[in-house]
């Protein structure tokens, strides 16, 4: 995916989850951020962050965050990112066979997952997930407690019980983590249901990106740990 009119920033604050004040130019901007995590690690002051500008009056804020920069790793931060990296990697990925059609947004019961994917070999549903979080080259999810996603991956193994195939995909919005990893630190449940799903049949999978200050693509899979 290739972003458009971006800009580089340095990060002041976060007065809360939507909006950070940013520097631009020495002049002091209001933007908006496409995460609503907590993003504690990421967002300190004096962080470089990429910014997308728009010039639409309509907006409320005339920039959005994009990413930000960790040290020298440049870790992409757009919330609404992960499903359209997904669709593009599921597409040439081969790991569905021949995929029909894929259907965003599909409900299930009581919960709404982020595709189903009708293939030669049957249905699938797929919930995917970002992540951001990273510590000492170790990539994890969630970075706070997350009682939906729970609720999602126990779902997803009530769905094999009616002869769908079921996948959780981590899209790692970075490059080059040694592993990914649950984070029983923050939601231990979390990591908990992971392990029961894999049980199950429930497909998981982690995927890194290359990301630059103006595009990220899925690049490659990644161990996952449980």
């Amino acid at each position: 995916m290739k972003y458009e009119n971006i800009r580089r920033g340095i990060f002041i604050s976060r007065p809360n989850r939507f909006i950070a004040h940013i520097e631009i130019a020495g002049k002091t901007e209001i933007c908006h951020v496409k995460n609503t995590g907590r993003c504690k690690e990421l967002l300190i002051p004096g962080a470089t962050v990429m910014v997308q500008e728009f010039s639409s009056g309509k907006r409320k804020t005339k920039y959005d965050l994009i990413a930000v920069y960790k040290g020298n790793l440049l870790i992409n931060m757009d919330s609404q990112v992960p499903n359209k990296v997904f669709a593009e990697w599921a597409e040439k990925s081969g790991l569905f066979g021949n995929i029909t059609r894929m259907r965003p947004e599909c409900k299930y019961k009581n919960s709404r997952f982020d595709f189903l994917i009708e293939a030669e070999s049957g249905k699938a549903f797929v919930e995917v997930k970002g992540v951001t979080l990273e510590d000492e080259g170790v990539a994890m999810f969630p970075d706070a407690p997350t009682e939906r996603g729970v609720k999602h991956v126990m779902e997803l193994c009530g769905s094999i019980d009616e002869g769908y195939g079921a996948c959780i995909v981590f899209i790692i919005q970075m490059k080059g983590p040694k592993y990914f990893t649950p984070n029983y630190e923050t939601h231990a449940e979390f990591g908990r249901a992971l392990k029961a799903a894999k049980g199950k049949g429930v497909k998981l999978f982690a995927l890194d990106c290359v990301v630059t200050e103006d595009s990220i693509s899925a690049d490659s899979l990644v161990e996952i740990k449980l």
